[in-house]
């Protein structure tokens, strides 16, 4: 592993629930906090963040509810709450500035963060998202949701399970580097088979969240600089969305990382150099 990148784990109380991190790099470093998608956790990061940890203070969280974090009241599972936790924990932590690098449900969470909290904000990375989802990719993430199994024999069969659902990313990667995204996301149980880690209310179907201000208005009202990562192939953000969050604000970027979907796993060679290029050094 990179000198300076070895991995710690913190536990924080923070707005009710005990919260899970994972931090690498030097803590006096700039700060970046990465946020994963909807049914994800902070393992998804391992690679770029031990990557970004040489020369940044990486903090990959846990959302409510995933990995090792604790689970809260199933109705709180939704962005207004997401956003609550994330500034109870900068608070927590005593972090004054940081950058947020969030993927899917991630950059759902940043986007309502930063203009609420923009003194707080450095700059924003919007991996495979916007103020739009695409219908199509909405309709397959919910149907995913709807059908996932319960439970598993074994480990290769969750690594069937990624395969099948996600062959635009890890369709194309081998056996271990669908294992090793694979593993961190079930836990075995004590009759031996293998099950979420992430608590079965995330994957309960809800009604919809109330609209609140619209989703243009809060990307505009962010005052730092984005950058918005899209998968060539994404069935969740379209290319034309991504072009309208460009021209939304002088300060929004688009790189695009080719031959992925939903969403980049940030260790492309496209989304290494545009990361690269915007976090701060």
């Amino acid at each position: 592993m990179a000198s300076g990148a070895a991995t710690r784990d913190i536990f924080v109380q923070a707005n009710g629930v005990r919260h899970h991190l994972i931090a690498r790099g030097n803590p006096a470093a700039p700060a970046v906090m990465m946020i994963h998608g909807l049914t994800q956790q902070a393992h998804v990061f391992d690679a770029i963040a031990t990557r970004l940890a040489t020369r940044l203070h990486i903090y990959c969280l846990d959302v409510r509810g995933r990995g090792e974090s604790e689970w809260g009241p199933p109705g709180d599972y939704n962005v207004e709450t997401y956003v609550s936790d994330l500034e109870a924990l900068r608070e927590a932590l005593g972090i004054e500035r940081f950058a947020l690098v969030g993927t899917s449900m991630g950059g759902l969470i940043g986007m309502a963060y930063a203009p609420r909290y923009a003194e707080r904000v450095t700059r924003i990375v919007l991996n495979d998202i916007g103020p739009e989802i695409d219908p199509r990719g909405g309709q397959r993430i919910m149907t995913m949701l709807r059908s996932a199994p319960e439970a598993f024999t074994g480990l290769k069969a969750v690594v069937k399970y990624y395969r099948d659902e996600n062959a635009a990313v890890l369709g194309k990667r081998s056996d271990d580097e669908v294992l090793d995204y694979a593993r961190w996301h079930v836990r075995r149980s004590d009759s031996g088979v293998y099950v979420w880690k992430m608590d079965p209310a995330v994957r309960a179907p809800t009604p919809p969240e109330p609209q609140g201000q619209d989703p243009w208005a809060n990307l505009r009202a962010i005052t730092c600089p984005v950058l918005v990562i899209r998968g060539a192939e994404s069935d969740v953000l379209s290319a034309e969305t991504a072009r309208k969050m460009s021209e939304a604000t002088t300060t929004c970027f688009v790189a695009e990382v080719p031959g992925i979907g939903h969403a980049p796993s940030l260790v492309e060679p496209a989304a290494v150099k545009a990361l690269d290029a915007f976090l701060p050094a």
